[in-house]
């Protein structure tokens, strides 16, 4: 289906047929497949930015690939605030995991910027991982990697002060969007409130520290974008060394 989605099959999940369920959350790990699904015949949808491609709760079979743009998916933490787990770039997939263990989606999954999604049945990523040993494998490699990812993000989290948390945060989002050949990677489109709910913080005190950045002339940008000017003395921040 080709344009915008309608609100209602927004919030119903990916793809026409959607039966609520009930599921937990758990790591969804992504596997980025290069191009093995291109020559696949596929549904095209355009997101505008913000709006809710598939909602938490959800069993579907279908699966989605970023064409264009990002996409974040979320979770609620135990006290209303929401959690950003991931920032999920341009070729990237949203539910292949579901698909294959036939579970409800466990995140919320929003368009981070205006973006393009190519959707698939999740019959044909079944058959390939029944049929295809070496694309098993890249799944449990991709699967493991992006777990290990994770662990390594919680360790720093807990570990490092709210200014290296972000400035970590802003050179990992640097390297997603830099992902796309239209974009060096310099310039994030990112809300304060998304970049707030992706450390996780509150918006205040995330401000605040921007604030110190543009004041060192380490970024600069507004309005949902922030754009990086000296990446040596971000990485120095995001390692907690002093620069002058």
């Amino acid at each position: 289906m080709d344009g915008l989605t309608h609100a209602s099959d927004r919030r119903a999940g990916i793809g026409k047929a959607a039966v609520p369920a009930n599921g937990g959350i758990h790591l969804n790990s992504r596997i980025v497949i290069d191009d093995e699904f291109l020559s696949c015949r596929s549904s095209v949808r355009r997101f505008r930015r913000g709006e809710v491609i598939a909602g938490a709760g959800v069993l579907v079979d279908t699966f989605a690939r970023v064409q264009s743009g990002v996409v974040s998916a979320s979770t609620m933490l135990p006290d209303g605030r929401e959690f950003i787990v991931e920032i999920i770039p341009k070729s990237g997939l949203i539910g292949e995991l579901e698909v294959l263990r036939r579970q409800a989606l466990s995140l919320e999954y929003r368009a981070g910027s205006n973006c393009e999604l190519h959707f698939f049945e999740g019959r044909l990523l079944r058959d390939m991982y029944a049929s295809d040993p070496s694309f098993r494998e890249k799944v449990f490699s991709r699967a493991l990697a992006r777990i290990s990812e994770l662990e390594l993000r919680i360790i720093a989290n807990a570990a490092s002060s709210l200014q290296s948390r972000l400035a970590s945060t802003l050179l990992r989002l640097s390297a997603v969007y830099g992902k796309d050949a239209a974009n060096s990677g310099d310039e994030l489109i990112i809300s304060q409130n998304d970049l707030a709910a992706t450390l996780p913080a509150s918006r205040e005190k995330v401000n605040q520290c921007l604030r110190r950045l543009r004041e060192s002339k380490i970024i600069d940008g507004g309005q949902g974008k922030i754009r990086i000017l000296n990446r040596k003395a971000l990485e120095a921040c995001a390692n907690a060394v002093s620069v002058k």
